[in-house]
């Protein structure tokens, strides 16, 4: 199979899919924070938690559920930062793994990235980054 890209463009493909899975398993992971609450560890990222409390209304209690999950809504998610945080972190890491995935396809396909692609890609690729690193795109 030809490739499109020099050795600098397949170095650059190979770590861009390498990044990208790294910050889409982040933004996966619910370690984001940890602590402890009623004597149990807890842990939650932007829209998953692990060991977290629910109020009990037959016994008019709070029991800690000791599993991980999702917020049940997107409602759910405890403030407006949080849900925008979620939006803007899943979208930096959507654009990273698509710029990733079609780097890739690049070592394997002749005449897909030209020079201007992998321009465009590198632009689409730093927003991405900015995104996803939670240091928002305008500061």
């Amino acid at each position: 199979m030809a490739s499109s890209l020099t050795c600098a463009g397949i170095v650059w493909a190979f770590l861009s899919f390498l990044c990208a899975a790294a910050s889409c398993v982040g933004f996966f992971m619910p370690y984001w924070l940890l602590g402890s609450q009623l004597e149990k560890s807890v842990s939650f990222g932007t829209f998953r938690r692990c060991s977290y409390p629910v109020r009990d209304e037959s016994r008019q209690t709070t029991v800690m559920v000791e599993q991980c999950g999702r917020y049940a809504s997107f409602q759910a998610i405890p403030s407006a930062e949080w849900r925008i945080c979620t939006v803007v972190t899943g979208l930096g890491c959507g654009l990273l793994l698509l710029v990733a995935l079609t780097a890739l396809m690049g070592c394997c396909v002749s005449e897909l990235i030209s020079r201007t692609v992998g321009r465009v890609a590198g632009g689409i690729q730093f927003l991405g980054g900015k995104c996803s690193s939670g240091k928002g795109v305008g500061m």
